[in-house]
């Protein structure tokens, strides 16, 4: 009961994880024009994501425009866009892993070896997978930090953390802490089979019950 609760709750967490990972990689709200200083046009919105760039002014509906070239774009938003593209791709390889080995641990209870070998390979995707996404997610985040303190860099060029990268850290987590609930399960799993699998107890048979029985009587009647 314990397990399938866990595992349960594993595929839950390692599913909220995916779907972040998917909806940071299309958001554009990566990095946000920020208003410090001189720049004081606070009825424009400046987004930059992985694949567009949006302007949003007041009363104005919202203009988003694909960028035009990859190579224009900045090396952390360059390789955020294959890694993202990679843990979008690994994160749901280990949620359909995980589903396939709940349905045998479901369906075959005596299939150990299955359940030793599907298990932990969608735990260990899920801990890639969220290795992967934090890498962007934390490069990008880095690079804005060092750009908005470098007193080098235009203010009107200066950006902030947008509202993907703290989506990005929150679907890293919840996919790394789905990885380490289905290790745990492994665990268990492999301490239940040895404690199964233990030397039994030997039970008296009904002969020797006898045995010790006639035994016993035996020896009262010499004391009488």
């Amino acid at each position: 009961m314990i397990r399938g609760a866990l595992q349960i709750v594993g595929l839950l967490v390692g599913g909220i994880g995916m779907i972040g990972t998917f909806a940071v990689t299309g958001m554009p709200q990566w990095r946000v024009s920020a208003f410090i200083e001189s720049n004081i046009i606070v009825f424009e919105t400046i987004w930059e994501g992985l694949w567009m760039h949006c302007i949003r002014q007041t009363n104005i509906r919202m203009q988003c425009k694909v960028y035009d070239s990859v190579l224009a774009l900045s090396p952390d938003l360059q390789a955020s866009r294959g890694l993202m593209c990679a843990g979008s791709v690994l994160s749901f390889f280990a949620f359909m892993v995980a589903i396939v080995g709940m349905k045998c641990t479901w369906c075959m209870q005596n299939s150990w070896q299955a359940k030793g070998y599907i298990i932990p390979t969608a735990g260990l995707l899920f801990i890639l997978s969220g290795a992967v996404v934090l890498i962007p997610v934390c490069w990008v985040a880095n690079t804005i930090i060092s750009d908005f303190y470098n007193p080098l860099v235009n203010i009107a060029q200066k950006r902030e953390l947008g509202e993907a990268l703290y989506l990005g850290w929150v679907g890293a987590f919840c996919l790394i802490a789905a990885g380490a609930i289905f290790c745990c399960f492994c665990r268990c799993c492999e301490k239940t089979r040895s404690y199964e699998y233990s030397v039994p107890t030997h039970y008296p048979t009904h002969s020797q019950h006898l045995h010790r029985k006639t035994e016993s009587s035996y020896s009262r009647s010499l004391y009488v």
